[in-house]
């Protein structure tokens, strides 16, 4: 216990030492909870050393170059012979802070827009935070980041734990996390909000009753160019829609390319068609698995579709959103090689890939109705869904 002590009044001294020789960057911090080494110079080189860094490092290590190899190499690979002509802008919608796929599957944008209930939060100096709370902070993002890293999405239950269980809480630093993994050198980062006519504002401005807050960060990948990601915590449904400016901020940056995964098919329902109708008006091409936008909302004048995978149609959580149109589509799909979406197994997931067709950006938005009927065909038997991710103490299961 003796030696302990005195480890930590080493450890903690050395630390105090640094504060005084530099300042703790982002950039560090972000490579800090994502278990890399720091720059050497930086003051949260002294709590590399500590054994529950250390762990955490090795544990992320791991899950990372398993997903590298499994879905993210495959999914660039995937978007660099599909994505002729990418956009400059990315929209994410109900993406949580899944940074790591928007990079994935647009890697060459120079600005992602994501949006998401899930609160911005905080990411402290972390040499100022207790020095018994370090380990825990780490071992909160491992658990927020489990099911992503296993299914290639987030469980919304699961993060509104896990984003307030901390200091370090909130979206933030999972976005540190996934931008320093991804190879993200982060240059600023400026908290924002949106008042209600899309007009932004700086932290401390107010910006209405109704402002939309959010983050910005600036960062480079390895060519150098500066790039942008924002994260706003906002309301997709229509009266959040209607009464925040987040879409009309969103209208100019586009049109752009979009996102759509894992998004508990709240675009099936009519209390979501302003985001709905939004992203068909916004987007020239929208990548999306069936719990995006119903096939029969686009108009079929304006787009032209590519099927990837397989539809098996919804997992058990979510019934009664089987699309007949959906499953005649797949019918002609072509092959993927990695797993997406809630059907995360490989030749289970369905990736739909639609370009808008030029010069058809005034038509008007498809009306028909997005309820599908019942489907007379015996539908293709279920593979079960994903199991709940069991939390033992600095360790998870992964999945392949």
């Amino acid at each position: 216990m003796k030696i302990a002590a005195v480890a930590f009044t080493l450890l903690f001294a050395v630390v105090a030492s640094a504060r005084a020789a530099g300042t703790v960057t982002a950039d560090d911090t972000a490579r800090f909870l994502a278990g890399m080494q720091p720059s050497a110079d930086s003051p949260l080189v002294a709590l590399t050393r500590d054994p529950s860094w250390q762990r955490h490092a090795k544990f992320f290590d791991g899950a990372f170059a398993q997903l590298e190899q499994r879905q993210l190499s495959r999914i660039r690979a995937w978007s660099e012979v599909n994505l002729a002509a990418p956009r400059p802008t990315m929209f994410y919608m109900f993406s949580g802070p899944d940074f790591l796929y928007a990079d994935a599957f647009y890697s060459k944008a120079s600005t992602y827009v994501l949006g998401a209930l899930e609160p911005v939060g905080n990411v402290p100096d972390l040499t100022r935070v207790p020095h018994g709370a370090i380990a825990p902070a780490l071992y909160n993002v491992e658990r927020s980041l489990a099911s992503i890293l296993s299914f290639s999405f987030f469980i919304t239950k699961h993060m509104k734990v896990d984003l307030h269980a901390n200091e370090v809480n909130g979206t933030l630093p999972i976005l540190y996390v996934f931008l320093a993994r991804s190879g993200k050198t982060i240059r600023n980062v400026e908290m924002l909000s949106i008042d209600n006519t899309g007009g932004l504002h700086a932290a401390g401005d107010n910006a209405g009753p109704n402002a939309t807050r959010g983050v910005r960060i600036t960062f480079a990948g390895s060519d150098g160019a500066a790039r942008t990601l924002y994260y706003f915590s906002t309301d997709l449904s229509n009266s959040g829609a209607r009464a925040a400016g987040f879409l009309k901020f969103c209208e100019t940056l586009g049109p752009g390319n979009s996102l759509l995964k894992s998004a508990s098919y709240l675009l099936h329902a009519g209390n979501f068609t302003i985001a709905r109708d939004w992203l068909l008006a916004n987007s020239a091409t929208i990548i999306q698995d069936d719990s995006g936008i119903p096939l029969a909302n686009y108009n079929a004048r304006q787009w032209r579709f590519f099927p990837f995978g397989r539809y098996l149609g919804p997992i058990a959580e979510f019934p009664g959103r089987y699309q007949e149109r959906y499953a005649g589509l797949f019918s002609r799909a072509q092959p993927i090689d990695f797993g997406i979406g809630y059907r995360w197994r490989m030749n289970e997931s369905n990736l739909l890939l639609s370009v808008k067709v030029p010069g058809t950006e005034t038509l008007p938005v498809e009306t028909t109705s997005s309820a599908e009927p019942t489907p007379k065909p015996v539908r293709p038997k279920r593979p079960r869904p994903p199991e709940p991710i069991p939390p033992p103490p600095g360790r998870f299961f992964w999945f392949r």
